[in-house]
C-alpha cells in the first residue's frame, strides 16, 4: 500500500501526483493563500516542487514573509511529515539551493532535476527549466532587468484588478495577456518549448514536466508530451496525476467559475421550489 492511501479517511482527494512552480514566496505577488487551500484538498504519493518556490532575487533587495506564506511552507513540512515525498527541483529564482543538491532530510529531497515514471510507464523528465532560456543561461543582467520588468507589470496588473473589482468586474491578467501578444514573448515560449523537448527526445524521455516561463500547458510536440505546470503569481495552476496515469491541468480559475456555475444552479433550483 503507498504512504498516500495509507492516510486515515477524510474529505482530501487522493491522487498520485501533484507538481506546482514558480511559487516565488516572498514576493508580494505569490498567491501562498491560494495555494495553502491548494495544498490543503490533496494527499499524494509525491509532491514536486519544479523550482523558483523561494525567490531568492527578492530576498536579496529586501524581505517581505507574510504569515502566509510560512503557512506554505508548513503544509509542505506537514504534507512530508504525513508520508507525501517532497522533492524540491531547484530554480533560477532559488538558485542558492543548487549548492546542496542531493541533500535527503527525511521524506523531502533537494535536486537539480529528476525522472517521474507515470502509473502508465511513461518516462517523464521533471526540471524547472532554466537551462533552456538563453536569456537565463547566457545573458543574466537581461534576465534581471526583465525580472524587473516582470515586477512592474504585476504592480500594474495589482492596480488596474484593484480598480475592475471596484468597478465589478472580474479578475484579468495583464501580464499574461501581454504573453499572449507581444510577438517577441510569443516567439520566447515557442523557442523555450522546442528546446526542452528537443532535449527530451535525445535523453530517451516520453515527456517533460517544467515550469520557468509561467504559462502552464498540456500538449504534445511531435512525439513529446509538454507539460509545464505554470505558476502561483499569474495564473494559480498545478498538474495532477490521477491513479489511473492521466495528468490533469488544474487552474484555480476554472474550479472558482465552476463553483459559482454550481452555486447559481442550485439558487435557482431553490428558487423554483420555492
Amino acid at each position: 500500500m503507498s504512504s498516500a492511501q495509507s492516510f486515515p479517511p477524510s474529505d482530501k482527494q487522493s491522487v498520485r501526483t501533484l507538481w506546482i512552480s514558480d511559487v516565488h514566496l516572498g514576493t508580494r505577488d505569490c498567491k501562498a493563500e491560494h495555494l495553502a487551500r491548494f495544498l490543503k484538498r490533496y494527499r499524494a504519493d509525491t509532491l514536486y516542487l519544479v523550482g523558483d518556490i523561494i525567490d531568492g532575487w527578492r530576498l536579496r533587495s529586501g524581505i517581505y514573509w507574510p504569515q502566509a506564506h510560512t503557512n506554505v511552507i508548513r503544509r509542505l513540512l506537514t504534507l512530508s511529515k504525513r508520508g507525501t515525498t517532497v522533492i524540491y527541483v531547484t530554480g533560477n529564482h532559488d538558485e542558492f539551493l543548487r549548492r546542496y543538491s542531493a541533500l535527503v532530510l527525511g521524506n523531502i529531497q533537494l535536486v537539480d532535476e529528476a525522472e517521474h515514471v507515470t502509473a502508465d510507464g511513461r518516462r517523464l523528465l521533471v526540471i524547472h527549466g532554466d537551462q533552456f532560456d538563453v536569456v537565463t543561461r547566457c545573458h543574466r543582467w537581461l534576465a534581471f532587468l526583465g525580472d524587473s520588468a516582470y515586477g512592474v507589470t504585476l504592480v500594474l496588473n495589482r492596480w488596474l484588478n484593484h480598480w475592475r473589482e471596484r468597478w465589478g468586474y472580474g479578475y484579468w491578467s495583464l501580464s499574461a495577456f501581454l504573453k499572449h501578444k507581444v510577438k517577441t514573448a510569443v516567439n520566447f515560449i515557442g523557442d523555450f518549448e522546442e528546446a526542452i523537448a528537443h532535449e527530451c527526445l535525445r535523453r530517451g524521455f516520453n515527456g517533460v514536466v517544467c515550469g520557468h516561463i509561467h504559462h502552464a500547458e498540456i500538449r504534445r510536440l511531435g512525439a513529446v508530451e509538454y507539460l509545464n505546470c505554470g505558476d502561483w503569481v499569474e495564473s494559480c495552476t498545478a498538474l495532477i496525476e490521477h491513479w489511473d496515469g492521466t495528468i490533469e491541468l488544474y487552474r484555480l480559475a476554472d474550479k472558482q467559475a465552476l463553483l459559482a456555475r454550481r452555486g447559481a444552479e442550485l439558487a435557482s433550483v431553490v428558487g423554483t421550489a420555492a
